[in-house]
């Protein structure tokens, strides 16, 4: 660290006094001067350029831990100390989160299911649980409204729907295209908050006609849907607080691109082992094979 220091100072102090003043010896220095760098100094920009290419593959949404797994599938192996020191170094930081507010029109007469879940998130297998709610995006348009549909198993987005109205035909759609890809078994739970698209009797009807049973939210408990709710929360985090939209078409096309490309396919949980949905899907799919 003298030498170093001495290094940047040589040009505006003559390096005898700096070699007194620090306890070290010019033939020290020059020694100094002279050596090659440490291996482990010359990896050094590589990794740089490595650790800002992954930052930017992971769209800016990783943290030490999954950025060291991304590395690692691309041949790259670095410990979590020097990942936090490059990526403090080079000033890459998550793109930060804001807080997220859910509403929910509870304030009708239609007919309530269960909650079969009572905050019990788990699933032994895919297509066993979905969860389900709408959210709203901001436009100059006005609002874009989604719904959408995660499987408790595998984190995956098994459907949504988008449109200018937050209607039950929006959910409904949302509930075939998720059948349409998946085609569970009778007896999934498809839990949902008390909104009235969900609680409407057409709703409820295809509900019970795709052989699912009904689980709903406890009213104003944001806390018994957290799976689809954490959803929301990344989704906002990571694209829509960032971009502002001057057309409901061009957020959809943006966000339909994150949910299929890169949620489902590319971005690693922690709750998965840090694998994609996919991924994880994929490997229970190879399990059940053998």
């Amino acid at each position: 660290m003298k030498y170093q220091a001495m290094e940047g100072l040589r040009h505006q102090y003559p390096l005898p006094p700096m070699c007194r003043l620090l306890g070290v010896s010019t033939s020290g220095y020059y020694a100094w001067h002279g050596r090659k760098p440490s291996r482990r100094a010359q990896q050094e920009p590589r990794l740089e350029v490595e650790i800002r290419a992954a930052h930017r593959r992971t769209r800016e949404t990783c943290g030490p831990e999954r950025l060291q797994k991304d590395l690692a599938e691309h041949g790259v192996e670095v410990g979590l100390h020097r990942i936090r020191r490059l990526r403090k170094k080079l000033g890459l930081r998550c793109k930060q989160k804001r807080k997220f507010k859910a509403t929910t029109d509870s304030k009708h007469d239609l007919p309530i299911a269960p909650n079969l879940l009572d905050q019990r998130f788990t699933a032994d297998a895919p297509d066993r649980v979905w969860t389900g709610d709408l959210t709203y995006i901001a436009t100059d348009e006005g609002w874009l409204y989604l719904a959408g549909l995660k499987d408790l198993y595998s984190g995956e987005i098994v459907g949504y729907a988008m449109g200018d109205r937050m209607t039950r035909h929006l959910v409904m759609q949302a509930l075939f295209g998720a059948v349409s890809l998946r085609r569970p078994a009778p007896g999934l739970i498809q839990h949902t908050d008390r909104g009235s698209q969900y609680c409407s009797h057409e709703y409820r009807a295809l509900v019970a006609q795709f052989g699912m049973r009904a689980s709903m939210s406890r009213r104003g408990n944001c806390y018994d849907n957290a799976p689809i709710e954490s959803f929301w929360g990344t989704l906002k985090n990571e694209l829509i607080h960032h971009r502002r939209y001057a057309t409901r078409e061009q957020a959809r096309r943006e966000i339909a691109e994150y949910i299929d490309l890169f949620y489902n396919r590319q971005r690693r949980q922690a709750r998965l082992g840090y694998l994609s949905p996919a991924a994880f899907m994929q490997r229970y799919l190879q399990r059940g094979a053998v």
